[in-house]
């Protein structure tokens, strides 16, 4: 008889005093004889909802039923809008004086605002741009895009198989960027219609040729052109080519979807209509200059763009969604970017500033959120700006949600109090915490010492920028304490505190255990935090950990602007060829595939507020192994505590604290409505998307 994965160890299993499938012993070699998952990868990519990647996606198996644009007739399989195209309108509102969760709507676009190149859209190919930055050198503006000081993109000889190398020569937006010294900014994307019907658009099949010019390009010198090499004629966008970056950060994306009780369905409940995506993105998008017009914040309605997969898009993820499991109803668990995301991760908590000794502090007020509207604009946020040194990875950061007084914490608290379920832990804010809700760089560098202004290439804004040391309980504490093996791959680790051209590429905000002081300040655990090249060597050597946490460098990651989808593929290709060569490693291990937040980009999944931080719109979940469910698109609602709730199950842990999230329950459904939690705030434990025969 299968086991249900619906109950946690310490439940009814352990009280009939059955071994647990989840395993309950003290090491990591699988002495538990029925243990079936010894070895857990998860591999994270950036900033893609599920609707961007699996917005058309059609299960081959007529008996899944799947939540996306099409299946809810918002597109129609030629890219139109569909039926209910009304479900995904972008509308536009009027906040004034202070900042409003659901403002008051005005009206709908009547179209949707041409998508911008945004602040991070590469206008050449990264081989292009590094051979351009090897020959020239880089500006000392820290205004200049946030690639400077990286010589060589014509290659990755960890992240991606030789055949792959190819990638990083194509691409690009053919359009101007953001570069201080060239007298460079962002425009309206001229590859797409500056009409686009108001709701989702295809990023490939909308594009166009009407309106492209080369104009731009009369302000670079000679002399770097012929650097550069021929620039190609524009031509319309493909699946490799580069694209704008929407805006993602706590407050905003808290704004763009739109929730009040007041709204609530029977198939809402939390009354989220996801509604304000354009409207936010224009009015505040990263809160750089007071904008003037739906360009001004450098967005336009890029945040509407999906790929379509049922027509050529993300072939190898279709391939292995087809083939294994996905779920359609995973989400990020805080509302904003990159750096909470990830590092919850590896907590089920969000980091708060600390001092140097890890005490809760006051970050400088420059630092500190204030989402209230500048007077005489509409909703441009006081204080919300990204760091001028580091554009879109530091800058103002810090919220105490426990003072309701505080700028922008009343609106949300008040709305999770009107919920009809109490949310956790009444919100989860702590005292006197001023939690990082978007991103700031961690205390330390890798070799555990704190940053400095030696490490202005891994760190580039200075360590004025670092939250101090982190005292939050991790998964690898958790790990390490049971004897349970355990390592962190980031691409680009191993010379990341160089000064050296790759140093770059590494991500220093997605390592949660980097701003950890129990771990960087420990050997024995800071030996697991280590470069991407020794994950190759340890599958060669049959001698991967029990739990592997693999994130590739930006080239990679998929992230918009700077990377592309193709290249996170072919990444996640190479990986999972490489333990399925391993054909005893390969029967026993299981690679989640997800991505660390949906980038600011729309997704129409329903979302479940859990406490103040989120959750968040809905992202991508695919299983990957011989004991996933074969085709199987689950629908239990589920974010990253998820991924901690397993590896606690499958090694006998318990909950990382009090506060961190694994202490949910799985979610309890009813038929007729199985994305939506009738014991919410609930997560599920992924456990729904595997079988075991004769279990």
């Amino acid at each position: 008889m299968r086991q249900n994965r619906q109950y946690r160890p310490g439940g009814w299993l352990a009280l009939l005093g059955l071994t647990l499938l989840a395993g309950c012993g003290g090491d990591d070699n699988g002495d538990v004889p029925d243990r079936r998952i010894r070895h857990l990868i998860v591999v994270s990519g950036e900033n893609r909802s599920f609707d961007n990647v699996f917005g058309t996606y059609t299960p081959p198996d007529s008996t899944q039923t799947i939540w996306n644009l099409r299946s809810r007739g918002i597109i129609q399989g030629n890219g139109q809008p569909g039926p209910n195209a009304a479900l995904a309108q972008q509308q536009q509102a009027s906040s004034t004086s202070t900042y409003e969760l659901s403002p008051t709507l005005t009206r709908p676009f009547s179209t949707l605002p041409q998508p911008s190149t945004t602040l991070s859209g590469l206008p050449f190919s990264l081989c292009a741009i590094g051979k351009l930055e090897a020959t020239i050198g880089v500006s000392d503006n820290p205004q200049d895009w946030n690639l400077a000081h990286i010589a060589e993109f014509c290659e990755d000889a960890i992240g991606l198989k030789p055949s792959d190398y190819g990638l990083l020569s194509e691409g690009g937006t053919g359009q101007p960027f953001f570069n201080a010294t060239l007298g460079l900014t962002p425009a309206p994307d001229c590859r797409y219609p500056s009409t686009l019907p108001n709701g989702p658009y295809s990023i490939v099949g909308a594009s166009q040729l009407n309106d492209c010019s080369s104009d731009w390009l009369k302000n670079i010198p000679d002399a770097i052109l012929k650097i550069i090499g021929e620039i190609e004629p524009i031509q319309p966008t493909t699946y490799i080519s580069h694209t704008g970056d929407p805006a993602h950060r706590f407050y905003q994306m808290w704004q763009q979807s739109n929730c009040s009780v007041a709204q609530s369905t029977a198939d809402n409940p939390s009354g989220c209509k996801s509604d304000l995506y354009t409207w936010v993105a224009t009015t505040v998008g990263w809160a750089i200059a007071l904008p003037q017009n739906d360009q001004g914040t450098f967005q336009g309605g890029v945040a509407m763009g999906y790929y379509d997969m049922d027509n050529g898009d993300w072939p190898y993820f279709k391939e292995l969604a087809d083939q294994y499991a996905i779920n359609d109803n995973y989400h990020q668990p805080v509302m904003g970017g990159t750096g909470a995301n990830s590092q919850f991760m590896m907590t089920g908590d969000v980091y708060y500033y600390t001092d140097q000794n890890g005490n809760p502090a006051q970050p400088p007020s420059d630092q500190i959120e204030n989402p209230n509207p500048v007077a005489g604009t509409n909703n441009f946020y006081i204080q919300d700006q990204i760091g001028a040194a580091d554009p879109g990875s530091t800058g103002v950061a810090y919220t105490d949600c426990s003072d309701h007084s505080q700028p922008g914490v009343k609106p949300i608290m008040d709305y999770l109090h009107a919920l009809p379920y109490v949310p956790f832990n009444d919100g989860n804010c702590a005292p006197s915490r001023w939690y990082q809700v978007n991103n700031n760089y961690p205390y330390y560098n890798t070799a555990g010492q704190p940053i400095s202004a030696a490490d202005k290439n891994a760190f580039p804004a200075g360590p004025q920028y670092a939250i101090g040391p982190q005292v939050i309980p991790t998964i690898g504490d958790a790990l390490s304490a049971k004897g349970v093996s355990w390592k962190y791959y980031g691409e680009g680790m191993a010379v990341a505190n160089e000064l050296t051209p790759q140093s770059r590429i590494y991500c220093a905000i997605c390592n949660g255990f980097q701003y950890s002081k129990s771990i960087m300040t420990t050997p024995s655990l800071r030996q697991n935090l280590v470069d991407l090249a020794q994950f190759y060597k340890d599958v060669d050597a049959n001698d991967l950990p029990a739990v592997s946490f693999v994130k590739p460098g930006f080239l990679t990651d998929s992230h918009p602007g700077t990377s592309t989808p193709p290249l996170f593929e072919a990444f996640v290709r190479k990986l999972i060829e490489a333990v399925q060569a391993k054909s005893a490693l390969w029967e026993e291990t299981a690679i989640l595939i997800t991505f660390d937040e949906a980038g600011g980009f729309y997704d129409s999944g329903y979302i479940q507020p859990v406490d103040f931080f989120g959750g968040g719109p809905r992202t991508m979940m695919i299983v990957v192994s011989p004991l996933a469910k074969p085709g199987k698109v689950d629908h239990t609602y589920t974010d990253h505590a998820s991924i901690l709730k397993f590896i606690e199950s499958n090694w006998g842990l318990g909950p990382l604290s009090n506060r961190s999230r694994d202490n949910l329950p799985n979610p309890v459904n009813s038929p007729s409505a199985p994305y939506v939690p009738i014991n919410s705030p609930a997560v599920g434990d992924l456990w729904t998307m595997f079988e075991f025969p004769g279990v």
